[in-house]
């Protein structure tokens, strides 16, 4: 299984930070991220609960539910879809705290890669790629 958990304090308030998190069809602004893409809107925003969304970084592709919204807090979501490889998402969550005039960024994902004899590994690849993603995409939050 894999867990990861990711904590940041941005020098950006917490709309601006929630805004950028929450703007699927524009993740490929961010490092890493080549595909981006709103596949259905949300039920009462466009990105928000409900919304189906597609990320891409090279050959990895997830497509995403957004499973709860509440802007500018918290969104959680959960990965229906994935390629190369199949993931088994239990956990998906980004929660944000105001700080002064700053963001605290929470990012907890966890799951399980469903690849025969090599899961585990499989596993421990995952934690390690997705707190550097993770945190590169903060990074990235934090210079827009």
């Amino acid at each position: 299984m894999f867990r990861i958990h990711v904590e940041r304090l941005l020098a950006k308030d917490i709309d601006t930070v929630f805004e950028a998190i929450s703007d699927h069809a524009r993740y490929d602004r961010f490092p890493g991220v080549d595909k981006s893409l709103l596949i259905e809107k949300g039920k009462d925003e466009k990105s928000g609960t409900g919304a189906l969304r597609v990320i891409g970084a090279g050959r990895l592709e997830l497509t995403e539910r957004i499973t709860q919204f509440d802007r500018p807090d918290r969104m959680h979501y959960r990965i229906e879809k994935s390629k190369p490889f199949s993931v088994q998402h239990t956990r998906g969550e980004i929660v944000l705290r105001a700080e002064g005039g700053q963001t605290r960024v929470t990012w907890i994902s966890e799951g399980r890669v469903q690849v025969p004899l090599l899961g585990p590994v499989m596993d421990r690849l995952a934690e390690r790629s997705f707190s550097r993603a993770f945190s590169s995409l903060l990074k990235a939050v934090e210079r827009l």
